[in-house]
C-alpha cells in the first residue's frame, strides 16, 4: 500500500468512544516495550504518528488511527507490565476483551513479540483466544536489527516451536532497518477491501 495520509482520530477505554464502524480494522497488540508503536510508524512512514515513549506501559486506553481514509490502526494497550498502577491493569484485560469481542469491524490482529524473548503463557493463551473468536491473528517477531542473521534464525525456530506454529508464520521486522515491512503490508492487505486500498507493490520499502 501506498500510503498518503495516516492521523490520530480517537482514544477509547469503552464502546461508546470507539468512532463510527465505517472502516475495516487491523488491532495491533503485544506486551509492553516490543516495539509496537515504531512497528505501526514504520508501516505508515511517520516517525511520530503513535509515540514512542521510553516507559513501557504508557499507552493505556485504545487508540484508533485512520490509514487513507480506508483502513483503521487500532493499537491496544501493551501488557505485562508490572509499574502501571494494578488499577490501570485491573481495566485493561476486560478493556482489550470487550473491543476484540464485540467490535464486527475488526479484521484481523497482528501479535507483536520481541524475537530476543521466548513467547510465553501470556502469548499462547492469547493467540488461542483469539483463534476461539475466529479473529484472524498475524505474528510478527520485532527488533532483529538487535541480533545477527544466525540468531534471527535460531530464534525464529525456538518462538515458532514455543508458539506450535510454522516458521514462516512468524514474520521477522525491524522498525530500524524495515527488514519484513513488505511482508507485514502483504499479510495485512489480504484484510483490506480491494475496493478502498490501491496496492502497489513496489511502493513499499523493504
Amino acid at each position: 500500500m501506498i500510503v498518503k495520509s495516516a492521523e490520530f482520530v480517537t482514544g477509547a477505554v469503552k464502546a461508546g468512544q470507539y468512532p463510527a464502524g465505517d472502516f475495516p480494522e487491523i488491532a495491533f497488540a503485544g506486551r509492553s516495550n516490543v516495539g509496537k508503536s515504531s512497528l505501526i510508524n514504520t508501516l505508515v512512514n511517520r516517525k511520530r504518528l503513535v509515540k514512542t515513549s521510553g516507559t513501557p506501559g504508557r499507552t493505556q486506553q485504545i487508540n484508533f488511527f485512520i490509514i487513507n481514509e480506508a483502513v483503521f490502526f487500532v493499537d491496544l494497550p501493551g501488557y505485562g507490565y508490572a509499574r502501571v498502577p494494578v488499577a490501570i491493569r485491573k481495566n485493561w484485560g476486560p478493556m482489550i476483551e470487550n473491543y476484540l469481542k464485540g467490535r464486527k469491524t475488526l479484521k484481523a490482529l497482528v501479535l507483536i513479540m520481541d524475537i530476543r524473548r521466548m513467547p510465553g503463557a501470556e502469548e499462547t493463551s492469547f493467540i488461542a483466544w483469539l483463534h476461539g473468536f475466529d479473529i484472524p491473528t498475524i505474528l510478527v517477531l520485532t527488533k532483529t536489527d538487535k541480533l545477527s542473521k544466525t540468531k534471527q534464525i535460531r530464534q525464529r525456530q525456538e518462538a515458532a516451536k514455543a508458539l506450535a506454529v510454522d516458521t514462516g508464520d512468524l514474520i521477522l521486522f525491524s522498525a530500524k532497518s524495515r527488514k519484513g515491512k513488505a511482508e507485514l503490508w502483504r499479510a495485512l492487505d489480504q484484510f483490506i477491501p480491494e475496493s478502498r486500498i490501491k496496492i502497489d507493490e513496489k511502493g513499499l520499502d523493504r
